[in-house]
């Protein structure tokens, strides 16, 4: 069977996911809250052919947050003013499933969905802070299994009330006078472990029937529940073989629930940094990397632990034991990060240094990083990548010097092959379930 074309994504994330990014001469210091400069940034990742544009998002922040969670756009929001300004880039967000209520989430992604003619993707997380919970009046935050516990249930409510309406219930016959058919509308009526939700939804299925889910957690909770309801996976990988590994497993899980392996599509973030030269992509990264102090990274690195405070630790020996401190955040990452440091014998500060300003395999010249690219597509390690920028100019490169080469070697495509994102995503539009088994409302 023929491999579908690669696809990229563009990860917006204003001042940068680097923790004093912000401070580089070229990016604009208030670009986490600027329209103009979203709308440059997703125009760009457009005129390059990218599938989509991602939002991400948190719910918790405190003085040691990095400057972008700080001060930034709700997704929802700048995604509807973004389908205003484009065509045929897919539009994603992320929105938690562990604060917020199936209904209203629901008809948000579909309103965004209608708005965009069918664009719309939900990137659906658990929220791995704890601090979260103070935010929406609770008293602890739920334990890592039941966020996922919860997520799927969550998942099932969204999914149902998005098929409240056939694709023909609205029938708008101004002679008749009939503007609807009572027959096509359907309420859900779930009773679960964590909602009641009754429905029907009040707004219709869109051109691509469902907003496109992505799943980012790579915890074997998170896989499980990516492999059964997820249509792409937002996920990270320092290696190739790491990639490969991830990816043959979310696959193999997606046919055990009886979908195709095409069924899903496994995107890797990415941090190209290209230059004309190797030593112009080094140097490129080292500004970056020389911009964090050895403090910063501390904070940085401490976030994933539920912001644990590294400080307190000699920063030359290795890297501390702190037992299960960060198990219920992140709790995939914080396992990578303990693990790689025991196996390399590494010092606190290489590990947080490393984690505040990774380096990746993807800097090099724009053909050097088409090689790379190829090989992790080819390799089945990815179907493509997420591609993330601390300053606005590495989209810019990757558009302009990467992308042709990706196009000429026939990998990468040259026009949108759709106007929606399921279509350029070569995923299918999921049938209504009562079109599939009518039942009673």
């Amino acid at each position: 069977m023929a491999r579908k074309p690669l696809k990229l994504g563009a990860l917006i994330h204003g001042v940068g996911g680097n923790i004093s990014a912000w401070r580089h001469p070229e990016v604009p210091v208030d670009a986490s809250v600027s329209f103009p400069f979203y709308r440059k940034q997703a125009l760009k990742a457009e005129e390059g052919k990218f599938d989509l544009v991602f939002i991400a998002d948190g719910l918790y922040i405190n003085e040691k947050s990095i400057p972008h969670f700080l001060n930034r756009f709700e997704p929802i929001t700048i995604l509807s003013a973004l389908a205003a300004v484009t065509s045929r880039i897919g539009l994603v967000g992320t929105l938690s499933t562990s604060y917020s209520e199936p209904f209203t989430v629901a008809r948000q992604f579909a309103s965004l969905d209608h708005i965009s003619g069918g664009r719309a993707g939900w990137n659906v997380v658990t929220s791995p802070l704890e601090g979260s919970a103070l935010n929406y009046g609770k008293t602890e935050h739920p334990s890592h299994d039941e966020r996922y516990q919860i997520a799927e249930e969550y998942l099932q409510v969204t999914k149902g009330l998005w098929d409240s309406w056939e694709d023909d219930a609205f029938v708008r016959d101004k002679e008749s006078g009939v503007f609807f058919d009572p027959a096509k509308m359907h309420r859900l009526n779930h009773k679960g472990k964590y909602f009641s939700v009754q429905g029907p939804l009040n707004i219709a299925r869109s051109r691509q029937g469902q907003p496109v889910i992505f799943q980012a957690g790579s915890s074997e909770s998170g896989k499980t529940l990516a492999a059964k309801e997820a249509d792409a996976v937002f996920t990270g990988a320092e290696t190739i073989e790491e990639a490969k590994a991830f990816y043959e497993d979310v696959k193999a899980r997606a046919v055990k629930f009886g979908r195709s392996e095409d069924d899903i599509v496994i995107l890797p973030g990415i941090g190209p940094i290209i230059g004309r030269t190797e030593e112009e992509a080094e140097r490129k990264y080292q500004e970056i990397a020389n911009l964090v102090s050895i403090e910063n990274a501390l904070n940085y690195l401490g976030r994933f632990f539920d912001h644990f405070d590294f400080s307190q630790f000699p920063l030359d020996e290795p890297f501390p034991d702190i037992g299960d401190i960060g198990s219920n955040s992140f709790r995939s990452g914080t396992d990578k990060i303990k693990r790689n440091a025991k196996a390399r014998n590494l010092t606190l500060r290489q590990v947080a240094l490393q984690t505040a300003t990774p380096r990746g395999e993807f800097v090099g010249t724009p053909e050097q990083v088409a090689d790379r690219i190829q090989r992790w597509y080819e390799e089945r390690a990815a179907d493509g990548f997420i591609v993330h920028s601390n300053i606005p100019s590495d989209l810019h490169d990757f558009v302009d010097l990467v992308v042709p080469i990706l196009q000429d070697r026939g990998i990468y495509r040259k026009e949108y092959e759709s106007d929606t994102l399921r279509g350029n995503l070569g995923l299918p539009i999921p049938a209504n379930r009562y079109t599939l088994a009518p039942s009673g409302r």
